[in-house]
């Protein structure tokens, strides 16, 4: 849908605004038949979102639990951590480890798998000591035909998917979001770090810092949605930096260039280059479908896994 056409057409936008807030009520009526749940929170717009909902119709029978690797920003925590705090649901973090498997490691195209498996085998037995009828996620309807091998994972452990259950819409969350006063409303997708690195090039933790400082520093200058691809060659690493497509001649203009480039190799890149398709769906499984099309300028910036 145009947002233009959307914003300019009243008749529209309450239709829409009235069949989300019907999938609210089925969300709310879920949530309440469950009688207890854990939701996996990582601060995202769906997650965020669930979160709320859940602590809102459970109270202190829902608990929400993220979990902390090298593969998620400090910028990250800290924002989920606050948003936690602000809304009044309980939180817990832990501590996963992923990185001990090597099969994650080697980053195969079903890197998510692993990294979902390895977080629900921790929140299974925490929902069991803790008297938590069911494990939820924020799996959403918009997310059906994705490749996201972490839903394999999900099914395997009897994880819930309220939010695709009930058919909300990634568009239809953050209109909701926005309603509640959530600040994810309108938060570009972020993925964990991992997803960053080409697959079949291995994950390390050195790899993951350098695409964290990378990122930090480009959105210091103001840029929403950034993605810096990172790509092993001799005689060093590539940073192939994504931005909006709206955001590319800010990031060309001869000033901004050449201070990212500085501050890119400070970090500890070779070679710092722009993809002039921009930040897009799906950047990181390209190889896998074939061709690179062009951006839709107004489309969504969803990823699978976000990638």
């Amino acid at each position: 849908m145009d947002p233009e056409w959307f914003l300019d057409n009243p008749a529209s936008r309450c239709h829409v605004l009235s069949v989300a807030a019907e999938k609210y009520e089925q969300l709310r009526a879920r949530l309440r038949s469950y009688g207890s749940c854990l939701v996996a929170y990582s601060g995202g717009v769906d997650s965020a979102f669930l979160a709320c909902v859940a602590h809102a119709e459970l109270g202190e029978k829902s608990l929400a639990v993220i979990a902390d690797s090298p593969s998620l920003p400090r910028r990250e925590l800290d924002d989920a951590l606050a948003i936690a705090e602000q809304f009044h649901f309980p939180l817990r973090v832990i501590r996963t480890q992923e990185f001990d498997n090597p099969e994650y490691l080697a980053n195969p195209t079903n890197r998510c798998y692993f990294c979902k498996q390895e977080l629900f085998s921790h929140l299974t037995p925490i929902a069991t000591t803790e008297g938590l009828a069911v494990i939820a996620y924020g799996e959403n309807a918009s997310d059906a035909g994705d490749f996201r091998p972490g839903a394999q994972a999900a099914k395997e452990f009897q994880i819930r998917a309220p939010l695709k259950e009930v058919g909300l819409t990634k568009s239809e969350i953050r209109a909701l979001s926005a309603r509640l006063g959530l600040p994810t409303a309108d938060k570009p997708q972020m993925a964990c770090l991992s997803s960053r690195i080409p697959y079949g090039e291995p994950v390390t933790p050195e790899k993951l810092r350098m695409i964290e400082q990378a990122e930090n520093f480009l959105r210091t200058l103001g840029f929403r949605e950034v993605r810096v691809r990172h790509h092993d060659l001799k005689p060093g690493p590539l940073a192939r930096i994504e931005v909006g497509p709206g955001e590319i001649r800010r990031l060309l203009a001869d000033e901004t260039a050449l201070q990212v480039a500085s501050a890119l190799r400070g970090v500890g890149y070779a070679h710092v280059t722009v993809d002039l398709f921009g930040y897009r769906r799906g950047s990181a499984n390209e190889l896998l479908a074939g061709p690179v099309r062009p951006p839709t300028l107004s489309g969504s910036s969803v990823d699978p896994a976000d990638s």
